[in-house]
C-alpha cells in the first residue's frame, strides 16, 4: 500500500510502498478513506512531541470501512464504516484504567504516534477502540470529529456549566466546539491571531457573540475559556479575561512555555487545568451530540500524497476549519 512516512521527526513526510498491515486479536483493518490533519501532526513531525515510533505513519482522524478482522474481532462486520481516534489502546490494570480515567492511562497507546495512524491507504486499530460514525456525514466530513471534535468535547465539559465562553484560537476544534456551545444554550467569544479578521468573520458566522484578535479584552467578563492555540502566553491572557471562579482550560498536547504571572490574576478560586488524550466514553457522548446538534464541519481537501503541503498549510494559518486527506 501506498504511505506518507515519517523517518526523522523535523523531515518532511516521505511516501513509501510498505506492506499492507495485518491485524492482530481484536484488531480490525480499515481501508482509509479520510484522515484529517491535526495540529497534533505537526507537533510530532516537528519533534515537538518526542519519542514517537519511528518510522511513522501519521494521522488520527481517520474514517474508513472494515477490510478484514483479526482473532476476536467480533464488535464489527466487513464493509462497516467506522472512526479511528487518537486513544489507540489502553492497559486496563492501572490505577487511572481502575478509576475510569483511561486517558491517563501509564501504557496508553496512541494513533500516528506510538501506533502506525491514517496517512496511508490501509491502518490497523484495535476495534475496542474505534467507533461507529453519523450516518449523515461523509467521509471527509467526518474525519475533524475523531479528534479536533473530541478534545473539543472533553475541553467543554472541564467548563462546567460555564455560560460565557472565551476561545482563543479558531480553528478546526473551535469551529466545531462552537456549534456544539451554541446548541446548549451558551455564548461565545472568539479569539483569533493579530491582524486575522478572516478568522473573526469566520467565528461570527458561525455564531461567535463577538469576535477580536487575542491581544484584545472581551467586552464583558468570560465564565471560563479554552485555549486552542499552542501559546503559553495565552494562559495568563485567558487569566485575566475570566471572572472570579473562572476556568481556563489549556486544551493542546504540547504548549510553549507559560510565562511567570502576578498571583493577583490568579486569585479569586480561578483554575488553570489541562486536557490530556479523550477516553471511550468521550466519544461515544459526543457523537450523539454531534448527531443532535447537526454539528457540520467545514474542510478543505487534500489528496493524501499531499500530506506535506496540508500541513503546511495547517501551519501558515491558512486553513479555516479542518484540513483532511482523502486517499
Amino acid at each position: 500500500m501506498k504511505a506518507m512516512i515519517l523517518k526523522k521527526p523535523g523531515m518532511p513526510l516521505v511516501e513509501e510502498d510498505i506492506p499492507v498491515p495485518e491485524p492482530g486479536p481484536y484488531q480490525v483493518l480499515i481501508k482509509v478513506t479520510a484522515c484529517g490533519v491535526c495540529r497534533t501532526d505537526l507537533h510530532i513531525i516537528c519533534g515537538e512531541l518526542t519519542g514517537p515510533k519511528l518510522p511513522l505513519v501519521p494521522g488520527h482522524e481517520i474514517v474508513g470501512t472494515v477490510a478484514s478482522t483479526g482473532e476476536n474481532a467480533n464488535k464489527y462486520k466487513i464493509g462497516d464504516r467506522v472512526g479511528i481516534p487518537w486513544l489507540g489502546h489502553t492497559c486496563g490494570t492501572c490505577r487511572y484504567c481502575r478509576r475510569d480515567m483511561e486517558n491517563l492511562c501509564d501504557d496508553a497507546l496512541f494513533t500516528g504516534y506510538t501506533i502506525d495512524g491514517g496517512y496511508a491507504e490501509f491502518s490497523v486499530a484495535d476495534e475496542r477502540f474505534c467507533f461507529p460514525v453519523p450516518s449523515f456525514y461523509s467521509d471527509i466530513e467526518a474525519a475533524p470529529l475523531l479528534c479536533a471534535g473530541l478534545i473539543g468535547y472533553r475541553s467543554l465539559i472541564m467548563t462546567g456549566d460555564a455560560y460565557r465562553l472565551g476561545f482563543y484560537g479558531f480553528g478546526a476544534a473551535a469551529h466545531i466546539l462552537i456549534q456544539a456551545a451554541l446548541y446548549q444554550g451558551r455564548s461565545v467569544f472568539a479569539f483569533t491571531k493579530p491582524g486575522d479578521m478572516a478568522g473573526q468573520k469566520f467565528a461570527l458566522k458561525l455564531g461567535a457573540r463577538w469576535a477580536g484578535d487575542s491581544l484584545s479584552a472581551p467586552p464583558e467578563e468570560l465564565d471560563a475559556a479554552i485555549i486552542f492555540a499552542p501559546v503559553g502566553n495565552l494562559v495568563p491572557t485567558a487569566l485575566r479575561a475570566v471572572a472570579k471562579g473562572g476556568t481556563v482550560v489549556c486544551a493542546g498536547i504540547h504548549m510553549s512555555d507559560i510565562p511567570a504571572f502576578p498571583y493577583e490574576i490568579l486569585w479569586g478560586e480561578k483554575i488553570v487545568r489541562s486536557v490530556a488524550n479523550l477516553t471511550r466514553q468521550d466519544a461515544l457522548q459526543f457523537m450523539e451530540l454531534a448527531s443532535q446538534a447537526r454539528i457540520n464541519t467545514q474542510v478543505q481537501q487534500f489528496p493524501f500524497r499531499e500530506a506535506n503541503r496540508a500541513l503546511n498549510s495547517l501551519r501558515e494559518g491558512k486553513i479555516q476549519g479542518a484540513a483532511v486527506l482523502v486517499t
